[in-house]
């Protein structure tokens, strides 16, 4: 099996940095079958998911990844994976701090997300 920490970072830099430039080229990381749960509210399918994250309310995004975590899961060399880090949304001066959970399912020599968890940490 191929070293999963690396696997994790390689997603996770893929995922959030094509979040912060264009949210809409994310619909292939999801399936028909994918669930994305934003804030407790459930969305499933590749094109509700992207429609959400693309409806979300600022022009613009970067993460600041602080944490990766990984777990193998499942025969197939599936992956849970956790990140936690922050938001700057519309060049604001206060970050967000959140925690993002992914279920990475292996396909085709490559992975998909099947689950995304999605929480913004208040405190």
């Amino acid at each position: 099996m191929a070293d999963i920490n690396a696997l994790a970072s390689q997603f996770v830099n893929f995922y959030y940095e094509t979040f912060d430039s264009n949210r809409s080229n994310l619909q292939g990381l999801y399936r028909d079958n994918s669930m994305l749960t934003f804030e407790g509210a459930p969305v499933q399918g590749a094109a509700a998911i992207t429609e959400k994250l693309v409806s979300l309310p600022f022009q613009r995004v970067q993460h600041k990844i602080t944490t990766i975590d990984v777990q193998p899961s499942g025969p197939n060399n599936s992956l849970i994976v956790t990140v936690s880090g922050l938001l700057v949304v519309d060049d604001s001066q206060n970050p967000l701090m959140f925690f993002q959970t992914f279920q990475l399912i292996s396909e085709n020599n490559s992975y998909y997300v099947l689950n995304d968890i999605f929480r913004l940490n208040y405190g």
